[in-house]
């Protein structure tokens, strides 16, 4: 079998190399996460280095730059971009951005805090040259991106794919479009000293409030997720999508996203390979109640 693209010999080849230009130190630095992208926290300065994590999801990198620097201006709390330095920066053929690294002081973020962030970024206009949403476009990039997925699999998602494609288009969405995170559940809200801090953009665009709404239903639905908690993120933002005859479509393109996340880094990464090869089996037999574990 081939190496993957994204072992952590070449991640941290990455992260030394990011850090020799900014003159800063990469011993001890800590993997936080590696989906969509590797995140390291460094030790010795109070800087978190991402790493894009798929050659076809690039040029999600300047939409992050795009809309973080758009929340700075507004004051919508939210991770910040380390100041003084062209971003995204290309190091070694790989994009990478830095950023302020949020201590995490402050008490943990309930939904309700992810619901009043997201009602103040559904009311603030988007950046200017904001994409439009296209939930489906980053599934079919990670399948073509696949480290390795066999053949059958890959004509079962894309197939999937259009006909989600489909049932998206007759939808009638409720709610004003407007500026949307993008991917908003309660791992991309982290507890600042101020308070909660929004982060993670790569899927912001100009699209349907309603899909911000969906993550924590389907966390609900398929982690096992406790039910009050949902309940509280929908009071307090003042609309229940799961009561919306849209929801179901909305939840099916969210669970697609979710499964196919780890594809371009199966090979690099594979301890989530029995996970995913549980949710394609389920996806594959409609079985919507079957309980899924988190990708680690």
């Amino acid at each position: 079998m081939r190496d993957g693209r994204f072992t952590p010999g070449k991640l941290r080849r990455v992260l030394t190399a990011t850090c020799a230009r900014l003159d800063l130190d990469p011993r001890g630095a800590q993997l936080l996460r590696f989906t969509n992208n590797a995140v390291y926290a460094l030790v010795r300065t109070p800087v978190v280095v991402r790493i894009v994590g798929s050659t076809r999801l690039r040029h999600r990198a300047a939409t992050v730059v795009r809309v973080a620097e758009h929340l700075a201006r507004h004051g919508i709390p939210a991770v910040r971009l380390v100041e003084g330095v062209q971003q995204p920066m290309d190091v070694d053929g790989h994009l990478v951005t830095v950023w302020h690294r949020v201590p995490f002081t402050g008490p943990p973020a309930s939904t309700a805090d992810l619901a009043a962030l997201l009602r103040r970024v559904h009311a603030l206009a988007p950046p200017d040259g904001l994409g439009e949403w296209q939930p489906l476009r980053s599934v079919r990039d990670r399948v073509q991106d696949a480290e390795e997925l066999a053949e059958d699999d890959r004509r079962f998602l894309l197939a999937r794919c259009a006909e989600l494609a489909d049932q998206l288009a007759g939808l009638d969405f409720p709610l004003a479009t407007g500026f949307v995170h993008g991917d908003a559940y309660p791992g991309n809200v982290l507890p600042g000293p101020e308070g909660p801090v929004l982060c993670d953009f790569d899927s912001s665009c100009v699209g349907p409030p309603e899909w911000d709404l969906t993550p924590l239903a389907v966390g609900r639905e398929r982690f096992g997720d406790p039910p009050e908690r949902y309940a509280e993120f929908a009071r307090a933002y003042g609309f229940d999508v799961t009561r919306w005859s849209g929801f179901a479509v909305l939840r099916a393109v969210r669970e697609l996203k979710l499964t196919t996340s780890v594809l371009p880094i199966l090979r690099s990464h594979p301890p989530v390979r029995a996970e995913l090869r549980r949710r394609l089996a389920d996806l594959r037999r409609g079985r919507s109640q079957a309980q899924w574990s988190r990708y680690r």
